[in-house]
């Protein structure tokens, strides 16, 4: 694989319900036979619906470190892999947890066999959080995140930094905030890391088809 691209639908309005369903379906026609993944982060309300209607993986945007029993309003890992998910993401910017529920969410995770995407702001985080053995770290500034200037071009420092503290555990790193073009892409991959986390770039784009395009063209 040439890499990794994850789609968060965040709760746009352009990502969720049918018109998820679409953006999903566009992303599933332009990713065949490119040589790079790419899944999408969706409410876990939406994932039963996408997964019939798309091949693509599908990760839910967030789970809690709960079993089967009394945990009213909250998202059980194994309701969102019986629903199709692949895995999940955790600790994003807009739903940070505490390293302890990060802990917990892995191992759960792991016993049922969802992969896991875990959120990091700073390389000290993704050093600590690279402990616990996640499936990939994603290196996220939130001051850059739905901004115009991309993590790789504003912070290829962060980046890495990001990418050596996972490396003696194996973890492979996404970058994401503010990337919207090939370019941003590229200059990414140069600086290590296995792909890209975007969001707005492409669900609030005008021509989403075009914009994911763009994007997998910096992966060569």
């Amino acid at each position: 694989m040439k890499g990794m691209m994850i789609v968060n639908f965040k709760t746009y309005e352009e990502g969720t319900g049918k018109r998820g369903i679409e953006l999903a379906s566009v992303i599933e026609e332009v990713s065949k036979g490119g040589g790079t993944e790419i899944a999408i982060a969706v409410q876990p309300t939406d994932i039963r619906t996408l997964a019939e209607n798309v091949h693509i993986p599908i990760f839910s945007q967030h789970v809690d470190p709960i079993t089967y029993g009394k945990h009213t309003g909250w998202i059980l890992p194994e309701s969102v892999k019986e629903a199709g998910a692949k895995g999940t993401l955790l600790n994003h910017s807009e739903r940070r947890i505490s390293f302890e529920i990060i802990k917990r969410s892995i191992e759960r995770c792991r016993e049922i066999g969802l992969q896991t995407v875990v959120c990091a702001d700073t390389p000290e985080t993704v050093k600590k959080i690279a402990r616990l053995e996640p499936d990939l770290i994603a290196i996220e500034p939130p001051e850059l995140i739905g901004g115009e200037v991309p993590v790789s071009k504003a912070k290829p420092e962060l980046i890495i930094r990001s990418v050596e503290e996972a490396r003696p555990f194996g973890i492979p790193v996404l970058c994401g905030a503010g990337i919207k073009t090939g370019e941003d892409v590229r200059k990414a991959k140069e600086l290590g890391v296995r792909g890209i986390i975007v969001a707005s770039g492409v669900v609030k784009s005008e021509n989403p088809k075009e914009a994911i395009k763009n994007l997998l063209e910096g992966f060569g």
